[in-house]
C-alpha cells in the first residue's frame, strides 16, 4: 500500500519554518482520509462528530471534545462518523516532552480546547515570535496534564487471530462461542485466547467488549439511537449496553457524545 508523507513545519529543503501549525476541516459522515504520515507529531481534535484513527497497531476512536495523539512518522488513516469538525495541531517532534511516543486518545480540558481552537487560527506558530511563543507555552503546560481514555482496539498480528478480529469488527453482534469461531479461523480456543492476550495485551473477552464499544460509538455518532447501537453491537438489552458503557467511560452514551462545556 502506498502512503503519502506530509510536512507542515519544514520546507522542501528540510529547513524548519515554525514549531507548531494548526488546521481546521469539516467532513461529512463516511468520509475517509487515506493512510499517510507526517514529519511532525499531531494532536487530532474532534470539536464535533467521531473520528476513527487506524494504524498498523490498532484503532483509536475520538469522540467529541477529545483528541488522539499521533507521534511523527506513524502512518494512519481517519474515518468520519457523523458530521465531523476536525481541528488539529502539528508540532515539532518531542515539543511535548511528557507525552508518550505512542498513539492514545486523551481527555481535553476546557482551557486546552480553547487553546487548540485559538492555535488553529494561525497558519504557523513560532517560538521566536513572543505572542506566538506564549500560545505554544500554554499548550505545552496543558499537555502535561492530559489523561488517556480507553477507546482503543489493538490489532493482533498472528494470521489466525487477525482473521477472527477482522470478522468480529465486521460483525460485532456475532453470538457464536469462541471455540466455534476459533476453529473456523484455524486455531483452538486455548490458542486463540493466548494469541489475543500476547499480541493485543487484552484477554479475548476484553478485546471483544472493546470492539463492541468502539462500534457502538461509531453507530451513535452516525445518528442511531442508543437501543439500535446496543443491538447492533451485540447486546441483548439496552440496559446491559448502558451499564457496560458507564463502567468503561464513566457516563451514559447520550451524555458522552454531547459536545458540552
Amino acid at each position: 500500500m502506498s502512503r503519502t508523507r506530509h510536512s507542515f513545519l519544514f520546507d522542501q529543503n528540510g529547513h524548519r519554518i515554525a514549531e507548531m501549525s494548526g488546521g481546521s476541516w469539516d467532513f461529512d459522515h463516511g468520509h475517509v482520509i487515506s493512510r499517510h504520515s507526517h514529519l511532525e507529531d499531531q494532536l487530532l481534535f474532534a470539536s464535533q462528530g467521531v473520528m476513527t484513527v487506524e494504524t498498523e497497531e490498532g484503532i483509536w476512536v475520538v469522540p467529541p471534545l477529545r483528541a488522539v495523539w499521533i507521534p511523527a512518522e506513524i502512518a494512519h488513516g481517519v474515518a468520519m462518523s457523523g458530521h465531523v469538525s476536525m481541528r488539529t495541531l502539528y508540532t515539532l517532534p518531542k515539543l511535548f516532552k511528557t507525552v508518550p511516543r505512542r498513539c492514545q486518545v486523551i481527555n481535553i480540558s476546557s482551557l486546552l480546547r480553547e487553546l487548540i481552537l485559538h492555535a488553529c487560527q494561525f497558519r504557523k506558530l513560532r517560538l521566536k515570535v513572543p505572542a506566538e511563543r506564549h500560545v505554544i507555552d500554554l499548550i505545552r503546560d496543558q499537555m502535561k496534564l492530559v489523561q488517556s481514555i480507553p477507546v482503543q482496539l489493538p490489532h493482533p498480528r498472528d494470521p489466525r487471530a487477525k482473521k477472527l478480529a477482522d470478522r468480529l469488527r465486521a460483525n460485532p453482534c456475532e453470538q457464536r462461542s469462541l471455540e466455534a469461531l476459533s476453529m473456523e479461523c484455524g486455531a483452538s480456543k486455548r490458542t486463540m485466547q493466548r494469541l489475543f492476550a500476547e499480541e493485543s495485551g487484552l484477554s479475548f473477552s476484553r478485546w471483544r467488549q472493546q470492539a463492541r464499544l468502539i462500534h457502538a460509538l461509531q453507530t451513535l455518532a452516525a445518528g442511531q439511537s442508543v437501543t439500535n447501537a446496543a443491538l447492533d453491537a451485540g447486546y441483548s438489552t439496552t440496559s446491559a449496553f448502558i451499564s457496560m458503557f458507564h463502567k468503561q467511560l464513566g457516563t451514559t452514551p447520550a451524555r458522552y457524545l454531547v459536545a458540552a462545556d
